[in-house]
């Protein structure tokens, strides 16, 4: 298949996951709202570097596990373009840069409108991304990736656009990036568990690599946990609006995807990773629409 065709660059992208970039946006931009801020030329550069950064991340763990070997002929996952051979590595290693530089564009904006902290988290954000699966130690092989992943998409992506908008930092938006980063690291963990015997013969050694399964349940379990106690703990503590509580109408799908994740093994976790990372998204439009109603 030809490297200008646009099928393997989508699929590289990994739409269904990209979830996990907006929803923090999407939050964040409401918090935003119930606090008083209205800027939503800041709020859609936001979200575009968020979801580039992800595509771009996405890109490199495509090129850097087909470099080290991880991607075989037993991937359960969804096909990696590179190591199919739909995407030759040296014009995956362009497109990953391009990637990085559109989403490098709205940033200018950020950096203008609040300076060095938008500057300094940016490149961390960038770097992390590369570093995952690249560069001389890759942390997603050293069972580092759900920590970062929680990082990233909740205090650094919630956290960053929140000060984006409003020029400082809450308790609430904290808080809430918490909920919203461990939500998201359950697709990982779904990912993880997936992959975890195919990782282990490649040297990859993730949490689900180390821990094993029943730790991986555990984590899942916690993490859903706290997406829904948080939001409670604000509206009780905090004086958060009750309407911060419509996240709980999607426990009945998390209870179900939770039941479904304990039961299934291999392939068909790719249908677990989907709902979850859709479950992501209805969390965070529920969250989203609760702050818009109590602003």
């Amino acid at each position: 298949m030809s490297s200008f065709s646009i099928s393997p660059w989508i699929l590289a992208a990994r739409p269904r996951t990209l979830t996990a970039a907006a929803a923090p946006v999407i939050v964040a931009v409401a918090l935003a709202w119930e606090d008083g801020s209205r800027h939503w030329a800041a709020a859609f550069a936001c979200l575009a570097v968020s979801v580039l950064l992800q595509i771009g991340a996405n890109y490199a763990n495509d090129l850097f596990d087909y470099e080290r070997g991880s991607d075989t002929a037993d991937r359960l996952g969804p096909v990696r373009v590179t190591a199919a051979g739909w995407i030759d590595p040296r014009t995956m290693r362009k497109g990953t840069a391009v990637v990085f530089f559109l989403a490098a564009l709205p940033g200018v904006y950020l950096f203008w409108l609040r300076g060095w902290p938008v500057l300094v988290l940016g490149a961390a954000l960038i770097l992390l991304a590369l570093a995952y699966t690249g560069g001389p130690f890759p942390y997603g092989y050293h069972a580092l990736g759900d920590l970062f992943v929680f990082l990233c998409f909740g205090p650094a992506a919630l956290g960053g656009t929140y000060y984006v908008l409003t020029g400082t930092l809450t308790a609430p938006a904290l808080g809430l990036s918490l909920a919203l980063g461990a939500l998201i690291v359950n697709i990982l963990v779904v990912n993880n568990t997936r992959d975890r015997f195919t990782d282990a013969a490649a040297g990859k050694r993730t949490l689900a690599v180390v821990w094993g399964r029943k730790a991986m349940n555990r984590e899942y379990v916690l993490a859903q946990g706290m997406a829904y106690l948080i939001p409670l703990g604000f509206w009780l503590f905090h004086r958060l609006p009750g309407s911060v509580l419509l996240p709980w109408l999607s426990l009945p799908r998390a209870v179900t995807v939770t039941r479904r994740f304990f039961r299934t093994e291999g392939r068909p976790l790719n249908a677990v990773l989907s709902d979850t990372a859709l479950l992501v998204l209805v969390y965070s439009f529920l969250l989203a629409l609760g702050l818009f109603l109590g602003g």
